[in-house]
């Protein structure tokens, strides 16, 4: 009985120390920050928050990929990373693929990508227009693929989009446009039992093109009240 008690002490004091031994790595001390930003125009390039862009990242001489979620204004954050060198690119964006970057992480680093977004949303005005919501805007393309629609979504966040909304009103289009094209979006209000009297609202224009997997390319929500 004796010799029992000390083999499963013994047991027991092992696996204690291989718990602690394995535990006792240090705290990552490195943070990582930057944007999405149009490489021409030096503006960060809007997201959706769900099913947008993603950083993704392998450490060192790892090879699993690992990510960081874009948000919605185009920046990124990550306050715990281990210093060293890390492969990096955006994935699943609306902007022309990039190339993997190697960065070195050491304290607080900061990195902006420098892209090209297929679709700039261009001279935006969103206003109330009796009992509708009027967004009158231009498209800049960069590419050769079609518009394939337009859209108005409205919510009660900034992050407000295709795939976050209250309400939201899409326009096929399905053609390459002018950049002096004029494109009017209306959602109606009155009618509309999402969007409620006395609460404000972010408003966000938004337009993709005719390619597989492609995002919606935004610009800035404009806030209305009601």
């Amino acid at each position: 009985m004796k010799l029992s008690k000390y083999i499963f002490s013994s047991v027991l004091a092992g696996m204690l120390l291989t718990a602690c031994t394995r535990d006792n790595y240090d705290a990552p001390t490195a943070s990582i920050f930057g944007k999405l930003i149009d490489k021409e125009t030096g503006e960060p390039v809007e997201q959706d928050i769900i099913r947008g862009t993603q950083i993704e990242y392998q450490e060192g001489r790892f090879t699993t990929n690992q990510y960081m979620v874009v948000k919605a204004d185009g920046s990124f954050r990550n306050d715990l990373m281990f210093e060293g060198t890390y492969r990096m690119a955006p994935v699943r964006g609306n902007f022309e693929p990039l190339e993997v970057q190697e960065i070195k992480v050491a304290g607080p680093t900061e990195h902006d990508f420098l892209v090209t977004p297929f679709l700039r949303i261009k001279n935006v005005n969103i206003f109330k227009n009796g009992n509708k919501v009027r967004a009158l805007f231009r498209i800049e393309q960069t590419g050769y693929d079609n518009v394939l629609k337009v859209g108005l979504f409205a919510g009660v966040d900034k992050a407000v989009g295709a795939n976050v909304f209250q309400s939201g009103v899409e326009v096929p289009v399905g053609s390459q446009v002018s950049p002096t094209q004029n494109f009017v979006v209306e959602m109606d209000i009155a009618n509309n039992p999402q969007i409620k009297a006395g609460k404000t609202y972010y408003f966000r224009v938004g337009a993709v093109i005719d390619a597989p997997e492609a995002r919606f390319n935004y610009a800035p929500a404009v806030e209305l009240s009601f």
